[in-house]
């Protein structure tokens, strides 16, 4: 089963009829984007990586940090159930301020799901 879709459910209406319904849900990812010539990441959060990196690469957010360069790669995805949880770990990946950590990161994406379990809800 995809990941983006719920699986094919009744629900019932006002009526008391059973309609078929297919529901879309849209997640959300985390990324982690490295640029060569600035030896800089950037982290983020978005429900579609390939517009977001052109923008990116495109200077299309004229105040963004990425206005530094023009090579920027995606480095990590990670997806999450939603919004939230994208941009609770894109904070906390923020506030660590570590190259070091972001490579972690890279290398082990479990990482960021031990980060979500001790969420405190």
């Amino acid at each position: 089963m995809c990941p983006w879709f719920d699986p094919w459910r009744y629900h019932k209406t006002h009526s008391n009829e059973w309609v078929f319904c297919f529901h879309y849900i849209q997640m959300h990812n985390l990324y982690i984007l490295f640029s060569n010539s600035s030896q800089k990441f950037y982290i983020g959060e978005t429900k579609d990586i390939p517009e977001r990196i052109l923008k990116h690469n495109d200077h299309f957010y004229s105040n963004s940090f990425t206005k530094i360069a023009t090579d920027w790669e995606l480095v990590l995805t990670f997806s999450c159930n939603d919004r939230d949880e994208a941009l609770y770990l894109e904070r906390f990946i923020k506030r660590m301020k570590s190259k070091t950590f972001n490579n972690k990161i890279i290398e082990n994406p479990q990482i960021l799901k031990d980060i979500l379990s001790k969420r405190k809800p």
